[in-house]
């Protein structure tokens, strides 16, 4: 258990929400903020959906959407994660933030730099330099999953997401131009090869074999060229839909982790 310690995480997602949820069972005064609406596919897995309706259920836990920071502490009095639907530029200088972790895992993008804006700044994934951008940083890549780095750099974008029945990077399905994705299939739903399951203007997105939609992005959302915006899994009947995954656990316990290590150290008593 952590004493009461402010944390802001960047993003909605999955590996955002398992952040959360796990801070916040350590004690930590943990919130969510985004300032667009998200892309998130594996929305059953996630907070993101309370930037639509106002709360989300994750595990147990409460998200709640607020716009205004002074809602922070009847939000945490009351149990549940902040979502701080505001641009990052405001929330982050609207609140004493003890530590920042930037868990938005965009990799089209490397993370800007950091440093400074809280006394503790955690990054994740490609494109992260201790004493660059952030202060920590945990690995999101399958090879070294959850491995805490204080000096250095993360591994780079390499490889391809890992195989499920011999499907691998086919399981997802990128935006092939920018605008408002028209979601035609539901996370749950069984598709075939061929069936249109979102398009983006005149352009339709299909499956490329059998599976169950395990995630799609949220319909109405604007989408960027090249974002992932769905999910097939082959495992028809044996997938998991819901709760906290095994690899944003992971990553969510090494951010615990470095966190509980920071406030230990802060609440050590001084040498004499």
């Amino acid at each position: 258990m952590m004493k009461p310690t402010r944390i802001l995480i960047r993003g909605t997602g999955e590996i955002a929400s398992a952040v959360a949820c796990l801070l916040h069972r350590a004690g930590g005064l943990a919130a969510l903020q985004a300032s667009r609406p998200p892309i998130a596919i594996r929305r059953l897995m996630a907070f993101s959906d309370a930037v639509f309706d106002g709360t989300a259920q994750l595990d147990g836990l409460t998200a709640r959407r607020i716009d205004d920071p002074a809602a922070l502490a009847s939000v945490w009095a009351a149990g549940e994660i902040p979502l701080l639907y505001r641009d990052f530029a405001l929330a982050i200088r609207e609140c004493d933030w003890d530590v920042l972790v930037d868990a938005r895992m965009n990799k089209q993008h490397s993370p800007e730099a950091q440093r400074g804006l809280a006394p503790l700044v955690i990054g994740m994934g490609p494109g992260c330099a201790i004493g660059r951008n952030v202060d920590v940083a945990v690995e999101t890549s399958w090879d070294e999953l959850g491995r805490i780095l204080r000096h250095g750099e993360t591994l780079p974008l390499r490889g391809e997401p890992r195989a499920v029945l011999g499907h691998a990077r086919d399981r997802f399905r990128y935006a092939p131009q920018a605008g408002l994705l028209q979601a035609s299939a539901t996370i749950g739903q069984v598709v075939r090869v061929g069936e249109e399951i979102a398009r983006i203007g005149h352009m339709p997105i299909c499956a490329v074999f059998d599976g169950v939609v395990r995630g799609i992005t949220r319909d109405g959302v604007p989408v960027e060229s090249g974002n992932k915006i769905a999910e097939i899994d082959p495992r028809i009947g044996s997938v998991t839909l819901t709760g906290i995954d095994h690899r944003p656990r992971r990553i969510a316990e090494a951010v615990a982790a470095i966190v509980a290590d920071a406030v230990a150290c802060q609440s050590a008593p001084m040498e004499a």
